[in-house]
């Protein structure tokens, strides 16, 4: 089983205490959890206690914190309240259900008009999977042992035989009971006797640690409920967080010596849960079993994270002017922010996307206007080399356990159309080497354009654009505009199969990288949330108007494709330019802004004011957010078709505000089209997909392949008709 973790633009991971081992994350963001970090051989590990949100893509230089989640429900269909166990359901329970199930009849009778097309474009992705399967699986390296995962197994191999088929399975989720589970991440000691392993059913946010003794014989060693993230301090000595609704708040310390025991280690107490600040306190793995070090305190609007090469920190930071991320220095026996020394400070309008330290060497990866490169510090020479990636590279993921004492840095390099491929960069020689991989049986002649789109304010927002070169008359081409435009995080541009289809039929991709999120810095998201909201939607019109000019498709042949806090952006539009496309899908969509913000009992909202500000306190931001909430601004008009998939179980996303505005919606355009009863006067199709599994974070490989051929059938017919419908115009 494949685990797809782009976790489609996300809203906010569990909030409280945001721990580290400080590692760097393998997806593209600089980490501020253990969470997919990579094992180092380091003198000390580091607890990032930010009392933010602990996250599954962690907080990237350039962005203030993390995705935006919310929960209408702890557990199942469990509804918070104050009333006893025995009270009777009340009103609001007994509308939520009918609406559900009236939802869920509704799409039982339509979903049948899509099943054909769903079924060719399942095949097709299943049989490009196959291509790009191996591509993309990451790979541990300890000196000549390579470990990695596929299909629910762990495997070992030694490193100069990983494909030669003699390997060892180390652990199955089938063979040991855990057959309903995904692997998640992979933690080995450092003199690899033990491994930790992440188990996570698609139905719920916790997460089991399974931890394996290896041997001739892998046998379980000890099992962890509940468990968020972890990382080794020693060859027996584990850190881990717990996660109790939606919040890690506590660090906990178990030993695999011949006395065992667990110990709290560090409880957050900070109630906060600010995302403009952090702390970190560092653990001395030489003893591991003393309390941890404050590094610096929290200091309001100041975000740091930590790095550790000899006797020294290497601290990003927003600290001083401007206040975009810098790279900083300190020793470690004196860490305060008086002793704090620069070392690098970004040029303007770039992004530090990740970094990692070397023992001569530190190499960042940098991205300006959406384009990638290189940026490597000589720790012996002093001096800063610049290296260009190759134009089409919109996504990295460094090697998953980097030798620091090595010359060579190894990394992947991706885009939504282009699968992993696989580069080293030499620091003796200054060079960059793409290594052989093979190559997936389908076009090759992929263009990729990068263009700026002028917005309202004259902003120039960037757009980065897919389409084959060999297309011919490209405005009667389908275009597929992606956005997000929140936390500080960039558009997710990994590699997809579906995109990849799409290229190879026609279609146009493009990704629009609006105020809001964090490609341009910190400046970028600060200017796009609260009070700039609406920034965010000026710079959309923008870009899809820019396109619609240059001769990228038209608004009858475009779609609009939004998942998480993305949905803001993306149901504004449809109320204020519902003429700019012809259909929409979104996934789990933010679409109720106001009334969520106005619930303080659910757990995230007062969090999230950071974001959209507080309606309850200030009568000008619930007047600002009334402007803009999709649910609020619904209107009679015109609407495009809409595809909503929502998740039953999902505990981030009130399911009962996507009910109630997919309800409002249709109405809407329903009583549009029986005013206006023209001749051929088209009525939209919103549509609802209720999925009973699956969750808001991860899903499986086979759940995500059915999401995306249905909402990919959807477009497809809605565009179709309109195809169909100039063919006869042309016939006549």
């Amino acid at each position: 089983m494949k685990v797809r973790t782009s976790c489609f633009g996300l809203r906010n991971l569990p909030q409280g205490l945001s721990f580290c081992v400080r590692y760097y994350f393998r997806h593209n963001h600089l980490q501020t959890t253990c969470l997919y970090s990579k094992i180092k051989p380091k003198k000390y590990h580091i607890l990032d206690c930010s009392g933010s949100t602990c996250t599954h893509m962690t907080v990237p230089p350039g962005s203030i914190l993390p995705w935006r989640f919310f929960s209408c429900k702890q557990e199942g269909t469990k509804i918070p309240s104050k009333r006893k166990q025995n009270t009777s359901i009340t009103s609001s329970e007994l509308s939520y259900k009918n609406l559900l199930k009236s939802e869920q009849e509704n799409w039982k009778d339509i979903s049948a008009r899509y099943k054909a097309m769903t079924k060719r474009i399942k095949e097709k992705l299943e049989e490009l999977h196959k291509y790009t399967f191996n591509s993309g699986s990451p790979r541990i390296r300890f000196g000549e042992n390579v470990y990695f995962e596929e299909n629910g197994c762990i495997f070992l191999s030694k490193a100069d035989d990983v494909d030669g088929g003699n390997v060892d399975i180390l652990f199955s989720t089938e063979d040991l009971g855990f057959s309903a589970a995904f692997i998640q991440r992979i933690r080995i000691s450092p003199d690899q006797r033990y491994m930790a392993i992440s188990l996570k059913s698609e139905n719920s946010e916790e997460a089991t640690c399974v931890i394996m003794k290896l041997g001739h014989f892998p046998v379980v060693e000890k099992v962890i409920p509940n468990v968020f993230s972890f990382e080794w301090a020693t060859n027996d000595v584990l850190y881990y967080t717990s996660q109790k609704n939606l919040k890690c708040q506590n660090v906990f310390m178990t030993t695999f010596t011949n006395q065992k025991h667990t110990k709290l280690v560090y409880t957050e107490q900070d109630a906060s849960n600010s995302k403009t600040t952090s702390e970190v306190w560092l653990v001395d793995c030489r003893h591991p079993f003393k309390l941890p070090a404050l590094v610096q305190a929290r200091t309001k609007g100041i975000i740091y994270h930590i790095e550790h090469r000899n006797d020294e920190l290497y601290i990003l930071t927003t600290y001083g002017e401007p206040a975009e991320y810098k790279l900083m220095k300190a020793p470690v026996a004196s860490s305060g922010m008086e002793n704090w020394q620069l070392v690098y400070a970004l040029e303007e309008k770039t992004k530090l996307v990740d970094l990692e330290m070397f023992s001569d060497h530190c190499i960042m990866f940098l991205k300006n206007a959406g384009h990638l490169y290189l940026s490597v510090i000589s720790f012996v020479s002093h001096s800063v080399q610049s290296i260009k990636l190759p134009t089409w590279a919109c996504e990295f993921e460094l090697e998953s356990h980097p030798e620091h004492t090595t010359g060579t840095c190894y990394f992947q390099l991706t885009s939504p159309v282009h699968p992993p491929k696989n580069f080293a960069y030499s620091f003796k020689e200054n060079n960059l080497i793409e290594q052989a991989v093979q190559e997936v049986p389908i076009i090759t002649n992929c263009h990729t354009t990068r263009l700026l789109a002028k917005s309202k304010d004259e902003t120039l927002v960037p757009i980065t654009v897919f389409h084959n070169m060999n297309s011919k008359e490209l405005h009667r081409k389908p275009l597929l505009v992606h956005v997000y435009g929140a936390y500080g995080m960039d558009l997710n541009m990994s590699f997809k199969e579906e995109k990849l289809m799409l290229i190879e039929e026609g279609w146009i991709l493009a990704y629009c990288h609006v105020r809001g999120g964090g490609e341009l810095g910190l400046s970028w998201h600060k200017g796009g949330c609260q009070h700039n909201k609406l920034k965010g939607l000026h710079d959309l019109k923008a870009c899809i108007t820019l396109l619609h000019e240059l001769g990228f498709s038209q608004p009858k042949y475009t779609a609009l494709a939004a998942a998480s806090a993305g949905g803001v952006l993306a149901g504004a539009l449809c109320n204020t330019d519902p003429e700019l496309i012809r259909a929409m899908v979104l996934q789990a969509p933010f679409v109720d802004v106001l009334n969520t913000m106005m619930k303080t009992h659910l757990p995230l909202t007062i969090e999230e004011q950071e974001e959209w500000g507080n309606p309850l306190a200030d009568e000008k931001c619930m007047k600002y957010i009334k402007s803009y909430c999709p649910y609020q601004n619904i209107k009679t008009q015109c609407y495009p078709s809409v595809f909503i998939t929502a998740y039953e179980n999902d505990q981030r996303i009130p399911l009962t505000g996507i009910l109630q505005y997919v309800q409002k919606l249709r109405k809407a355009a329903l009583d549009h089209a029986s005013r206006t009863s023209k001749k051929g006067n088209r009525i939209p199709n919103i549509i609802l997909d209720i999925q009973a599994n699956g969750s808001h974070c991860d899903s499986s490989w086979e759940d995500s392949l059915n999401e995306v051929a249905r909402h990919l059938a959807f477009l497809n017919k809605e565009l179709e008709e309109v195809c169909h419908v100039q063919h006869m115009k042309s016939c006549k």
